[in-house]
């Protein structure tokens, strides 16, 4: 870190390091969320190294890591050209998964964004979780850590029993289609499953469909004030829960929801489904706001425009 920057207290195990690239930004200028799991899932490969598993997301591993669940804060935003690192250590170790903290910094030590996972300790043929061995327990104790405050759940703590989302289900909500797409080759692992960030990167193609035309009211209402603006989205907080791995020639449709609308953030509930089958690849709810790309400032809608997105709530779930 450059001289004169006051060092954080970081977590155990040094993983991932670089940088971001222009093409990872989105309309708002900044690292997609795509790309922010992207390193947290290079970041997990690394953690698996220092988990003493040789090798772990090659098709010969013996055994690998498989995310069940994410809680994801996304803290200060990425853009193009800045520097990132990423630390990492076990909070919790199970008899067959561990609970792990990944922290994303910016080069001055700011938090960028942090994972807590739930990851199965896995073979590689029908991921099928399995023990731990005494030298990853080893390992393991070597890495144990407390998460940081900013890691911490904020908004979106877990409701109790999980919904099961489905295509039937969605229809009975009335959850909108906003995307439909089909799992290329050339987006999958060595494992022939599509990796993690294209699960993320497809709902964040959908969500134009889904929220553009408030976008355009917002900044409408701002033009008859005699400001003008140029909205965006970003997302502040979110959990994602993995249901199944689509592999090439899959379909995925997304079908969405809003769960609920504050002054200035929604929370948005996302359904990864598969439409050949009917049931659930993964679901992904958020707490997200609008901002403008002009001042990098949060912005409200109107009352009236409020008022007119309440109307569109529904009870969807992750």
């Amino acid at each position: 870190m450059p001289s004169g920057v006051t060092h954080p207290t970081l977590l155990p195990a040094p993983l991932y390091k670089g940088s971001v690239n222009s093409w990872e930004c989105d309309d708002g200028g900044h690292l997609n969320v795509r790309f922010h799991l992207e390193r947290a899932l290079i970041g997990l490969a690394h953690l698996a190294h220092q988990l003493e598993m040789p090798r772990a997301f090659t098709k010969a591993a013996g055994a690998t890591l498989v995310p069940r669940e994410a809680h994801i804060r996304f803290l200060k935003e990425a853009r193009a050209g800045a520097p990132l690192v990423m630390h990492g250590g076990v909070l919790k170790l199970d008899e067959c998964e561990a609970h792990i903290c990944l922290d994303m910094r910016h080069g001055d030590g700011g938090p960028a964004s942090a994972f807590t996972l739930r990851v199965a300790h896995a073979d590689t043929r029908g991921f099928q979780a399995f023990a731990w061995s005494q030298r990853s327990r080893a390992a393991a104790a070597r890495l144990v850590c407390k998460a940081p405050a900013h890691a911490i759940a904020r908004s979106l703590q877990s409701r109790g029993a999980a919904s099961t989302p489905s295509i039937a289900r969605a229809a009975e909500l009335g959850a909108e289609r906003i995307g439909a797409s089909l799992v290329m080759p050339d987006q999958c692992d060595c494992f022939g499953r599509l990796r993690g960030e294209h699960l993320l990167g497809r709902v964040s193609d959908a969500v134009p469909n889904f929220l553009a035309g408030w976008r355009v009211e917002m900044a409408a209402d701002a033009a008859a004030q005699g400001v003008e603006i140029v909205p965006a989205g970003a997302v502040v907080e979110a959990r994602l829960r993995f249901c199944a791995w689509p592999r090439a020639g899959d379909l995925i449709e997304i079908h969405s929801g809003v769960a609920e609308i504050n002054e200035k953030t929604m929370r948005l509930c996302h359904w990864i489904l598969d439409p050949e089958r009917g049931g659930a690849w993964a679901a992904f709810e958020v707490i997200a706001l609008t901002f403008d790309t002009l001042t990098r400032k949060t912005i409200a809608p109107s009352p009236a425009l409020l008022r007119r997105m309440r109307e569109g709530v529904i009870d969807i779930t992750l």
